[in-house]
């Protein structure tokens, strides 16, 4: 780039106010916080978060499989990165297959966006990838409010490559402001796979309403090979025209925000958050205080080798957790079920078993 464009790129940065400020929309963008587990194999019967938080794998009808692993082997600036290694093929694609690496975002944090009025924004992604070959992939912008979808292709090489893309402003008369609310109003979509239903139309130029054929045409198969790997890392979403240099925060900041949507209590490194009584000689009542506030009333999602303790005389095997009324955005009531010999009445501490490193409890509130 020339000192001249160069000037005028940042001319125009400051004209669209992307100086100063917290600029990314995107949560754990770097790929630092991977609070469920580092390395989960065997993905693609069911959708979800295996790994890193606020990273969703969609998998609707595949036969592939995949490895999705949080590795050090990100580009210049970036301890991490976000590695999916397909680990069964899958080259005979039916119409609705689909594979999608997903992040969705609150209605009241897109806002800024301005979209569907006057004076509408356009918005920029970023971000670094590398595979084993060169592929063709799409970056999707989704607006589940209004049903709209605007969708750029990119393509990968086998070394970093940091790529932006600017989605047009969407004032459209079809289209409505984002809910100002903790629901999902936008995604941003990477179409890793797809069959006829998401692939057999053309790809729009801009904003449309949502037609699946239009929104994956003309992608590579990340499942047409065992030999295929997927790399990304600094995936940053900004109000405005240009990609900013890339927003780095804190480790404690990044693991804060993921904390809205999920928290891990393991291995009683977080015993001092959940105390209570022995509500009887085989269950205890259990007060929960979240770290953080959470997006929603959570769910509890899993638990794994726990014990109620008094700590003084008995450690009792917990065969169950479940959530009771009080349940809210910042502390939840369990009842914890578990082997007899408890007194009545006498504190209880829920924690992980000793010398169990896969004790944990997870609290849920994802979008």
């Amino acid at each position: 780039m020339t000192k001249a464009a160069e000037l005028a790129k940042m001319g125009e940065v400051i004209t669209n106010s992307q100086i100063g400020g917290r600029r990314n929309i995107l949560i754990n963008s770097a790929m630092q916080v991977s609070q469920r587990s580092t390395s989960v194999t065997g993905i693609g019967a069911s959708s979800g978060y295996f790994t890193l938080d606020r990273w969703y794998l969609a998998l609707e009808n595949t036969a592939g499989r995949l490895t999705m692993t949080q590795t050090a082997d990100g580009p210049v600036g970036f301890a991490n990165c976000m590695k999916l290694d397909c680990t069964t093929a899958d080259t005979s694609i039916a119409a609705g297959e689909l594979f999608v690496l997903q992040q969705s975002i609150e209605g009241q944090d897109v806002q800024a966006i301005g979209k569907g009025v006057t004076g509408a924004k356009q918005i920029t992604l970023s971000f670094y990838v590398k595979a084993n070959a060169a592929f063709t992939f799409n970056a999707e912008i989704q607006d589940h409010d209004n049903g709209r979808t605007n969708g750029k292709a990119f393509a990968t090489t086998t070394d970093w490559v940091r790529h932006e893309i600017t989605f047009e402003a969407d004032a459209d008369d079809g289209s409505s402001p984002f809910d100002d609310d903790n629901a999902k109003s936008l995604s941003v979509n990477f179409w890793l796979h797809g069959g006829s239903t998401y692939t057999g139309g053309t790809l729009a130029s801009g904003w449309e309403n949502r037609t699946d054929a239009n929104r994956a045409d003309g992608i590579s198969s990340f499942f047409s090979s065992t030999d295929n790997n997927f790399f990304i890392t600094g995936v940053q979403l900004e109000v405005g025209s240009q990609a900013t240099p890339f927003e780095h925060r804190s480790f404690g900041e990044e693991l804060a925000l993921c904390e809205r949507y999920f928290q891990l209590f393991s291995n009683g490194a977080r015993s001092h958050a959940c105390t209570g009584i022995f509500s009887a000689s085989t269950a205890s009542r259990i007060f929960l205080v979240f770290r953080s506030i959470m997006r929603a009333n959570p769910s509890l999602t899993g638990f794994n080798l726990l014990i109620c303790t008094d700590r003084i005389q008995v450690d009792l095997d917990v065969s169950d957790v479940v959530i009771l009324d009080g349940n809210t955005t910042s502390n939840s009531t369990l009842q914890a079920t578990h082997a007899s010999g408890a007194t009545y009445a006498r504190p209880s501490f829920l924690q992980g078993k000793s010398g169990q490193t896969t004790s944990y409890l997870h609290m849920d509130s994802e979008l």
